[in-house]
C-alpha cells in the first residue's frame, strides 16, 4: 500500500462526496483518530487513522508548515 503524507490543516479530497456535495475536508486533528471538517458545511467527523489513509484520495491543499 502506498504511504500517503498528510498533514494538519491540508485540504484533503475523499474517496466519497459528502452528502452536502462537496468532496474537500480540513484536518483539524491529529493522533490515533484524524477529526475532518467539510469545507461545504462544515460539518465534522471523527475516523480512525487507518479508515482516513484507505478513503483518502489526495492532498488538495497543503498547509503551510512553517511557523
Amino acid at each position: 500500500m502506498m504511504n500517503k503524507e498528510f498533514h494538519l490543516h491540508d485540504i484533503v479530497e475523499m474517496k466519497k462526496q459528502h452528502p452536502c456535495g462537496t468532496n474537500a475536508w480540513k484536518i483539524i486533528r491529529m493522533g490515533a483518530d484524524i477529526r475532518i471538517k467539510c469545507e461545504g458545511c462544515g460539518h465534522s467527523v471523527m475516523i480512525p487513522r487507518n479508515e482516513f489513509a484507505k478513503k483518502m484520495k489526495k492532498v488538495l491543499v497543503q498547509a503551510n508548515t512553517e511557523h
